[in-house]
């Protein structure tokens, strides 16, 4: 599986750290291990001019991802009404990009009460699900992306012994962290 981080942040990030965890990612979501994966990590100015011409969103964001427009991908694993995949065209699939910011994962950290390194955790973490067909644009499907991103997550943290991540709680709009004052439901 060929995992690229590309650092154009300028700030000092574990970036075997973030090919490990993407790694456990795929792993965990039985992805086939030939897929490729980007994870880009960009400063604030380029993340907010990113948001705006994706999103057409004021200010930067914390984490935006890019799937590959492939009519074969793996995407198509996740529609039921799809035939089942096969190996061929699979193996050497690019999934797509994950951009970070690390500015802004910096400033959500202290109000998530971790590390700016798990901050950005959670958020490759967010992206490769984006990347992967999961959404949380209504309730059911909020639900569903966030409880599997704190399973992978704690799985992550069991695995490797990092800090607890505080992710996200489902059903509060991701606005309301596993912490604890404020344990998973």
């Amino acid at each position: 599986m060929g995992i690229e981080v590309n650092n154009e942040s300028g700030v000092v990030v574990d970036e075997p750290a973030l090919v490990q965890l993407g790694r456990f990612v795929l792993d965990a979501m039985r992805v086939n291990p030939l897929a490729e994966l980007s994870v880009v990590l960009v400063d604030a100015n380029a993340m907010e001019a990113l948001h705006k011409q994706w999103m057409d969103l004021p200010g930067p964001t914390d984490v935006m991802a890019f799937p590959m427009d492939a009519s074969d991908g793996p995407l198509e694993r996740f529609d039921p009404s799809a035939p089942p995949p096969t190996d061929e065209g699979l193996a050497e699939a690019m999934l797509g990009d994950v951009v970070l910011c690390p500015a802004v994962a910096a400033e959500q950290a202290g109000s998530a009460g971790h590390s700016v390194e798990s901050e950005l955790h959670l958020l490759c973490t967010h992206g490769i699900l984006h990347l992967l067909a999961y959404d949380h644009g209504d309730a059911d499907s909020e639900r569903e992306m966030f409880e599997l991103q704190a399973k992978i997550l704690r799985d992550w943290v069991l695995r490797t012994g990092r800090e607890p991540i505080h992710a996200p709680l489902p059903g509060t709009g991701g606005e309301v962290r596993d912490t604890p004052g404020n344990p998973p439901r």
